[in-house]
């Protein structure tokens, strides 16, 4: 176990302030997230984690239930709720065109998203971020939320382009309603 996981052990962002957990993202109907990859609150594979901890920095295959009448876009937040941190790090901010009927892996990949996938800024970089948490710090929880919006987000909240807009900032500045929203969670640790 390490040193430096062993002093953080008790601090954790924890799910108060993930994007889940804020008022203007709630919405009146749930959609179901599934993986082929691992099962809600299941491990997620080596493949899936960054390349510094051994994996392939590959995002998993995500797929939904149908959306809802009036869905204009996707948003995917994926964070991780244990990071020693006041608040949860977004592994990936991403748009998803509501004609998506599912993510294939690596869909996520900052150069080259899948059709209909416009990846945004994240709390690491750019793209999906695989999961690397600090050695000894425990498990990490990975949560794949999903928020149909009846509105396609136009600017970031500065009014420069939505790729340069800071994860926290964004979240915090959407205005459209939220049709419907569902989650799946993958546990990583070293």
């Amino acid at each position: 176990m390490s040193l430096l996981g062993r002093l953080l052990s008790n601090r954790r962002a924890g799910e108060v302030h993930a994007a889940w957990n804020l008022p203007h993202l709630q919405g009146p109907d749930l959609l179901s997230v599934t993986s082929h990859h691992f099962v809600d609150g299941g491990a997620m594979p080596l493949e899936h984690a960054a390349r510094h901890v051994g994996g392939r920095n590959l995002s998993p295959h995500l797929a939904w239930s149908p959306l809802p009448a009036g869905t204009a876009q996707l948003l995917l937040v994926v964070e991780d709720t244990d990071v020693p941190m006041a608040r949860p790090a977004a592994h990936c901010l991403a748009l998803i065109d509501p004609a998506v009927e599912h993510l294939a892996s690596g869909a996520l990949a900052a150069r080259q998203p899948a059709a209909g996938v416009r990846v945004l800024r994240s709390t690491i970089g750019r793209g999906y971020q695989g999961p690397a948490p600090i050695k000894g710090h425990g498990p990490h929880h990975y949560t794949f939320q999903l928020f149909a919006l009846s509105s396609a987000v136009g600017t970031a909240p500065d009014g420069s382009a939505l790729e340069r807009a800071r994860p926290r900032a964004l979240l915090s500045s959407l205005t459209t309603p939220v049709l419907a929203r569902g989650r799946l969670t993958g546990t990583f640790e070293r």
